[in-house]
This record gives C-alpha cells, structure tokens and sequence, in this order.
C-alpha cells in the first residue's frame, strides 16, 4: 500500500504542476515587458550638460531632467518607459512600442524654450510667462493648423505688465520691423535677419503686430500639419529642460525587425528545448522523463520570477534562458551519472540512488557558482541588453540548482522508495551485462563504447594541436584582425528590412540618393532581404529621421539604427576587457579556495584557450565583433571553468580514495580514470547546450547569430580543454614535484569534513 501511495502521490504532484503551469502560464508571459528589440523602439544614451558655461551637473539638474523626460514620454503614449540615471552626467532613456520613433527622439531631446523676441532679437518675454499646459493645438481664420497658448494676466520679473503691454511696443515700430518673432530654443548667435533669408527658418513664426493685442491669448501660425502642430503643443506644455541633452549612443529598432526576432527566436527556442529534452529521454530513460517535468517547471519558475522582478524580455534574454535549459540539464546529468556508476558497481537502485545524489551535490555548487560569477561580472560591466541576458542567466542558474537539486531529487525518490523501479536497470540506460558483482570486489572501468581510452598517453599531441591551432589564429588576428563593431569603433549601423530579395547595388544606390555613402553594405536574412550597412561616422538625428521616413515609404519597413561615439566606444571598450579580467580573478580565487592553487591556474589556462578560439575563428571569418560577443564570450568562461571543476572535483575524489600518492605514474592513473569518468557527463552536456545554441545560431534572429556562433565555438572548445589540457596541465604541473611533495589525504581527511 505504502508503495502505491509514493507512486499516486507522484502523478498528484506532477497533476498538480501541470494544472499550475497550464492555467497561468499564458497570463505570466503576457505580463512581461518585451524589450524594444521584441517589439521595436529605442533606447537613447544623453550626456547631460548644463545651459550655462561654467555651471556643473548636479545630483538635483540630473532628478529634474528625468522629471521632464517622463512627462515627455507621457505625452507619446509609451507603456513602462524606463528612463535612469548612469553616473554623474548620463541619462540612458528606453522606449519599447513606441509608434513615431523620429517624433520621440525629437520630443525628448528638444530643450523646448519658447521666447518672444523683436527682429534685433531682444527679448520680450519667454516660457516662464505663460501659464502651464496651455498649449493646444487648434485651427485659425484660414483652416489652417495653429498652436495657442494663454500669458500669465501679470508677468512677473519683467520690464513689461502683461501680453498687451509687449505688442503695444511691437506695433509702435515702422512697418516691417513690428514683428514678434517666436523662437524654439533660441540659443546666442542666432539672428532673426539670418534666419528671414533661410527656406527652412529656425524661428517658429514671426507674425506682424499692427495695434495692441488686448487679453492673454497667443496665436502661433507657422505653416505646420496638423502633428506638427500638436507636437509644437506637447513639447510646450512638457515644459522646457533643465540641462542641454547631447546624444551619445543610439539604438533603435524597427518594429517589423522587432516582431520578426521574436518570432525566430522563440521557435528556435522551442525547437533546441524539445531536441534537448528528447536526447536526455532517449539517453537516461526513466530518469530522462522526469528530468523532462523538471525542466518544464524550470522554465515556468523563470518567466514567473522575471515577471515578479518586473524584468524586461530581450532577445539575449531569450537565449540566456534557452542556453539555461541546457545548463540546467547539466546538474541532472551529473547525478543521473553518478547513479549509473553506482548502479554498475553492483549497489541496490536505493543505495545508488543516495550515493549518487550526495556525491554530485558538491559537484553541481561548484560549476554553478563559477557561472554566477561569470554572469554577475557580464551584468555589472554590460549594456542594457547585456544586463538582460546576464540577468537571465543568473536567475536560470538558481532556479536550475533549485529544481534540479531538489525537485528532481522529490519525484526520483518517491520511485526509488517504492519499490517499482527495482532490479530494472534499463530503465538507468544501464544494461544487465554491466553491472559488477558488489560481493566479488569487481570494480567498475570507465569505457566509451566498450574501449578505455588513454587520455594522458597521448597529453603532447593535444598539446601540438592546440599549439597549432593557437598559433595559426594570433597569425590571422595579427593580419587580419578582428572585424569590431560600433561598439567598439564608434560609427553608424543601419539594418533595411525588405519583403523582397535586396541586392548590394540596390541598397548602395537608395543610401547615394539620401547622400550617404556607406563604408560596408553585407546582405543578411533568410532570403537576402535584410542589408546590414554599417558607417565610420555618427549619423545625426536629422539623417535617422530621414532614413527612417525613406525606407518606410520604399520598402514599408522602418530600419533599425543604432549609433556609438567615439567615447562610448573606448569606454564600451574598456568595460570588455575589465569584465573579461575580473571574472577570471574571481574564478582563480574561489577555485583557488575551493581545492588548491594549481587547479586554479591550470582551470584559467583552459578558459583563456576557449576564449582565444572564438576571436581566432571571428578573426578568420571576418564576422563583426561586437558587445553581445562578450557576453557569449564570459558565458563561455563560465561554462568553460564549469566543465573544468567537473573534472577536478573528480580527480580530487579519486586522490582521496588512493589517499596517498607519490609517482607521476600513479597520478597519471588517477587522472586518466577520472576523465574517463566524467566523459559521458563532459559529452552529454556539450550536447544538450549545443543543440541550444545551434538552433538559435540557424532559426534565431539575425541579432543573435554571431552571439550563437560564438556560443556554439566556445562550448566545443570548453569540452576540448577540460578533456585534453585542463587536467594534463594540472598533471604537469602537479606532478612535477610528486616524489619530494607527495599528494596525502590521509592528515586532511578528518580536517576536510565529508568526502564528495
């Protein structure tokens, strides 16, 4: 009875997840904000100055400019803007789904102060004499659309007592010179004679004053549309800006780009989620299928907790919860592993089962905690879209740990603890004629497909290759060098969507007729009809607005830009390097602290070897090396060292069984059996994330590829490290000195607490 209770008791909970999961699962994702690559918008960097020469920035002119910028984006309509300050002169705004990006960036930069001036342009009166949100938009005598505004009755700090006591003066003066000329952020040297000859006049109106103007009423005509008009109202009524706004980097994206990544990416997604759940089914069986519900849970758990945090989904952060589906296979597959060779070496399912769960515990911390590290270095030093992958990473590292440490572990033992999966080995993925007999003292060998394979025989030849392979990749980044980014260049890059096939001429002579001349035009897309076109120089808020106007009547589809200075991209720049650097110190000190120097230093060579081999590779294909790049680049390192400390946590097991050791050869031995050991762990994982990140890298959106590519290099070259220099370093290194220092746990062992 007990035993039908642990199994009922079983599909009750799995019911329960999956009502759970089935009835709010829908609303969850609803409820999470897209990030302007998901459904279109921009995202704007300002360096903040103050308007008068000598002023500072301030802490309070920072608070009020932000002020000013929300009631700005109130004025658009945008859901969920997020508008924050970075450091002591910078405001980054993100506006996702905004409809008129060129009205956007125009409303927030604008300073909007609005003067009243003579045609020697003294000044008459200005902004602080009208009376709050009285700017509207409305029609004159002829039709035609104008703004009105309303003065204060009384001017306050002025020469003049009213509205009707400044056009007395104006319609005093001859003829042609009794104009009240209406400016827009005014600034010193502009002048009203200059600007009467220009087609297009910086000046709003200028419209004469014949006799006095009785009441407070202001008429603005300027031969505007009708949006122009109300745009003219709204920034009036927004109010002017505390400080001047210079923009430093730029992205905007389209919103058919935007739709089209989600969808891609999400199918992609899907598609490398089911190819990993059904190798794992296929590989560990029974096993297998409740890592399968787990994992199911294991993503429900993220969406909620990024919908918790009000955490805002980009198309990284969609990878980063993908390549976590992979990650989190990897603590089942370390203990499904260890339970097989328990299982092998003859031990009854129960006891397999609780040697297998407490061997891996310590194992799956470690690789966990390396990553995190990784990840908190990537979101401390990233951009925006950086942080949202990295913050995605993080959160699926806990909830992988959680889950698959705890929840796969509930379900597992309420089997194990019935009864019904004894004396059925197969169920494991492990065959009848593999298990040893417990009471002979059989011991298991580690075997792939049968055969035993000397890894440390063969240590100089992995050495040659990557020696090779290293060498041959400085030769190419030393010519060729690496293709960098805006990010990293400053410049300009431009992404046209089209619904037909695009060719390079076409799009080279539609950027001539705007008078651009691009310095790289590369097709991309599924079908060439997507160009990427990039420029040396910064493209100015007038050339995007008409980019964006042109291409939206050309092909119907609004480009994607994003633009870098110079500045940020040294900064952009230094940041990389930073993060890169310090992750790898974190890494050395707590592996340093979590088993011995040696392993630390062998376990950073390794790291240093995989990231080595995604710039090689970018350098030989040439493809752009951009911000998102590093981001794969710290995944890897934290994946890479996660590998790595699979392996030595093993090898760190296995001294502790011999105790002591005092020959190379021996140490050798203990090497080799335990790469063998962890192989098919090592083999499994690669796998699982792999099919991750393939499936992004041929379905994901265009703005993710290279991201996948690197991901995709680095996870191979992680495997490789940890399986042929990794360990054969620490060997090295370690056994150098073996015979004078031998390896001793028999003093350590009851200082060290329990063995993992």
């Amino acid at each position: 009875m007990q035993r039908k209770g642990r199994i009922v008791a079983f599909f009750l909970i799995v019911i329960m997840l999956g009502t759970v999961i089935g009835t709010t699962a829908t609303s969850i994702t609803k409820d999470i904000p897209l990030g302007l690559d998901l459904q279109g918008g921009f995202e704007v960097l300002y360096e903040v100055e103050p308007l008068n020469e000598g002023d500072e920035v301030t802490d309070d002119m920072l608070d009020a400019v932000v002020e000013s910028l929300y009631q700005r984006v109130d004025v658009l309509g945008v859901n969920e803007p997020s508008i924050n300050i970075e450091g002591d002169n910078r405001i980054r705004v993100q506006l996702a789904g905004v409809s008129d990006q060129n009205e956007a960036r125009e409303l927030l930069s604008t300073t909007a102060s609005i003067s009243f001036r003579g045609v020697d342009d003294e000044l008459y009166f200005d902004g602080s004499q009208l009376v709050e949100g009285s700017a509207a938009q409305d029609f004159g005598e002829t039709n035609q659309p104008i703004v009105t505004l309303e003065t204060k009755r009384q001017f306050e700090d002025s020469e003049y007592e009213n509205f009707r006591d400044v056009t007395e003066e104006v319609a005093a003066k001859p003829r042609g010179e009794n104009l009240l000329v209406i400016w827009l952020d005014y600034e010193e040297g502009d002048s009203f004679q200059e600007q009467r000859q220009s087609e297009d006049p910086k000046y709003l109106s200028a419209p004469a004053v014949e006799k006095p103007i009785p009441g407070n009423d202001v008429m603005i005509e300027g031969n505007f549309t009708i949006e122009e008009a109300q745009q003219l109202a709204d920034l009036l009524n927004a109010g002017s800006l505390p400080a001047d706004l210079n923009e430093v980097y730029s992205v905007s994206v389209g919103a058919q780009f935007g739709e089209q990544a989600l969808d891609k990416t999400i199918f992609a997604g899907a598609l490398g989620v089911l190819l990993i759940l059904l190798y794992i089914i296929g590989y560990y069986r029974f096993p297998g299928i409740i890592s399968a519900v787990t994992l199911s849970v294991y993503i429900y758990l993220i969406l909620l907790v990024f919908n918790l945090i009000n955490g805002v989904l980009t198309l990284p952060g969609i990878a980063a919860l993908v390549l976590g589906v992979g990650m989190a296979v990897d603590a089942n597959i370390i203990t499904f592993e260890r339970i097989k060779e328990e299982l092998k070496a003859g031990k009854t399912l129960k006891s397999a089962y609780k040697a297998g769960n407490k061997r891996s515990l310590a194992t799956i911390l470690d690789a966990n905690i390396t990553t995190i590290i990784a990840a908190t270095v990537l979101f401390i030093f990233g951009t925006s879209s950086v942080k949202g992958f990295a913050t995605m990473l993080i959160i699926s590292i806990i909830l992988s740990f959680i889950t698959a440490v705890y929840l796969t572990r509930l379900l597992l033992n309420l089997w194990v603890n019935s009864k019904a999966l004894d004396n059925k080995p197969r169920l494991f993925g492990v065959k009848p004629n593999e298990i040893m007999d417990i009471t002979k003292g059989e011991e298991v060998k580690p075997h792939v497909f049968g055969k035993t394979f000397d890894f440390i025989k063969h240590r100089n030849k992995f050495f040659s290759i990557s020696i090779a392979l290293i060498t041959a990749g400085a030769i190419f980044l030393m010519t060729a060098g690496l293709n960098l980014g805006i990010d990293f260049e400053s410049g300009s890059r431009v992404q046209v969507l089209a619904d037909d096939t695009l060719t390079t001429e076409q799009v080279e002579q539609d950027f001539d007729s705007l008078g651009l001349n691009p310095t790289q035009v590369v097709m991309a897309g599924d079908s060439n009809d997507m160009a990427m076109v990039r420029f040396d120089s910064v493209l100015g808020q007038d050339q995007i607005a008409e980019l964006n106007n042109y291409f939206s009547e050309e092909y119907g589809n609004e480009p994607s830009v994003s633009t870098v200075t110079p500045k940020i991209g040294q900064e952009l720049a230094m940041n990389a390097i930073y993060a890169v650097l310090y992750a790898s110190i974190a890494i050395i000190i707590y592996v340093t602290f979590r088993f011995e120097m040696f392993f630390a230093i062998t376990a950073i060579l390794a790291l240093l070897h995989d990231a080595f081999f995604i710039l090689a590779l970018f350098s030989i294909f040439q493809f752009e090396f951009d911000i998102t790049i590093i981001a794969a680049i710290l995944t890897i390192v934290g994946y890479s060292v996660n590998d790595t400390i699979v392996t030595y946590d093993r090898i760190r097991e296995n001294l502790r069984l011999e105790q002591r050791v005092k020959s190379f050869k021996e140490l050798a031995s203990i090497v080799n059996k335990s790469l063998m050991q962890t192989l098919a762990r090592s083999f499994n994982t690669v796998i699982t994330v792999v099919f991750a990140a393939v499936m992004l890298f041929v379905f994901g959106a265009q703005a993710i590829t290279y991201f996948s590519f690197a991901l995709i290099v680095g996870l191979i070259a992680g495997t490789y490290s940890s399986l042929f220099l990794g360990s054969q370093l620490w060997l090295i290194t370690r056994g150098r000195n073996i015979k004078e220092k031998p390896i001793d746990y028999r003093k350590k062992k009851k200082q060290e607490g329990p063995q993992v």
